[in-house]
């Protein structure tokens, strides 16, 4: 996921938390098993230029059993908080 976030000030750089719940979705649009299932994040510091902040941050899900095809990994509960100004925009859906 990339972003920006802008109004910074004279802050030096930002810190960015990405969070999801990953699940594993078989080729019937199920999600089979409880146990396929997984909270994932990514932290990250970005510098602050001119007020703004650029960041890119990823997850991956490492499922047991694994999540092979034609099952299909989706995220839900997408979660991006900046720590430094206690900030956070959630995204409904599943990607």
């Amino acid at each position: 996921m990339s972003g920006k976030e802008a109004g910074l000030g004279d802050e030096s750089q930002i810190h960015v938390v990405l969070s999801a719940t990953a699940l594993c979705i078989n080729n019937g649009g199920h999600h089979p098993k409880a146990v396929n299932k997984e909270s994932v994040n990514a932290p990250g510091d970005f510098p602050v230029q001119n007020g703004k902040a650029d960041f890119t941050l990823s997850v991956t899900a490492v499922f047991q059993p694994e999540c092979s095809p034609p099952m299909t990994v989706e995220f839900t509960d997408v979660t991006v908080t900046d720590t430094t100004n206690g900030l956070t925009q959630s995204f409904p859906g599943t990607f």
